[in-house]
């Protein structure tokens, strides 16, 4: 069987330089200077999915779940290695991707044409996404009036409408109420019957097994296990038994164990990021060049005058 999503050797880091000399120094150095302080929250994961597989992403807060579903989303790109991806992809994550001065009806719109929707499609499927998302007369008002809940509805119904090969869906069934969450549930079936491929986060084991077959279990920028769901799910759970008997400074001192893994530099040669880098100083250079013209043209104008 084919794979239809191909996860290898992804590495995902962030700056953490805390202001603004800092990060202008490091953009300048190229590491010679000052180097970057970087957060690894992701550490080398890899993994295959084949095309009807539900896969489960579960971890502690934390641990890179999100960072991992927006890489899979396409909406941020990895800093080293390669993701494949054979298909169209929507993300489900609470207000992922709406514009918050916009209405609900103006980001239906707007994210239906992200999607590559004709505006003949989008008519087609709007009333349905208005239905679906059960948003009343609020579907009429700014996305920043929304509450969390309210967010997940519009971005699931708008989801799910747009017909994706691979869903996503990033906790957004943990807010709002349970009969619209069912709903959404039963809907995902539906999806799984038509042979789709299906990431699901969410801290609820139930939901994790009774809707996947697969699990990733990603542990602070590593992917502790990738496999069959249950063997997984109940080593998982084993582990979050075993951390809620913990103290809450426990429970700390071994979250900053392992975030403290993340700080140290692997063995890798993050190109990406250097070529990133390179091209922000070529930019940043261009611009200098165009203030400082401007500058001089100004000053030179006002002596003239």
């Amino acid at each position: 069987m084919n794979y239809k999503v191909k996860v290898k050797n992804v590495y995902k880091s962030f700056d953490l330089n805390r202001n603004r000399i800092d990060k202008l120094l490091s953009l300048f150095s190229l590491g010679s200077i000052k180097k970057e302080k970087k957060f690894y929250a992701l550490n080398d994961i890899s993994f295959e999915v084949n095309e009807g597989d539900s896969v489960g992403i579960i971890g502690l807060n934390g641990s890179g779940k999100s960072t991992l579903t927006d890489l899979l989303a396409e909406v941020t790109q990895p800093s080293s290695g390669t993701i494949d991806i054979n298909g169209e992809v929507s993300l489900i994550a609470i207000g992922a991707g709406l514009e918050q001065e916009l209405t609900g009806i103006e980001n239906i719109r707007l994210k239906c044409l992200m999607h590559g929707l004709t505006d003949k499609k989008i008519d087609a499927i709007f009333d349905d996404i208005v239905e679906f998302s059960e948003l009343g007369d609020f579907i009429h008002q700014p996305i920043r009036t929304y509450s969390s809940g309210m967010k997940s509805r519009l971005g699931f119904s708008i989801a799910i409408n747009t017909d994706p090969d691979i869903l996503i869906v990033d906790e957004a069934l943990s807010v709002g109420d349970k009969t619209f969450s069912q709903k959404c549930l039963v809907k995902i079936k539906e999806f799984q019957e038509q042979n789709k491929t299906i990431f699901f986060v969410s801290h609820s084991g139930g939901q994790i097994k009774d809707m996947c077959n697969k699990a990733a279990w990603v542990q602070f920028g590593k992917l502790e296990r990738f496999g069959e769901v249950e063997p997984i799910l109940e080593e998982y759970e084993s582990f979050i038994e075993n951390f809620n008997m913990l103290s809450k400074d426990e429970q700390m001192q071994y979250r900053e164990k392992l975030m403290e893994t993340q700080r140290k530099e692997p063995n890798i040669e993050l190109k990406k990021d250097e070529n990133v880098k390179i091209s922000t100083i070529i930019t940043t250079f261009l611009l200098f060049l165009m203030f400082a013209g401007s500058a001089v043209i100004h000053t030179l104008n006002i002596l003239g005058s």
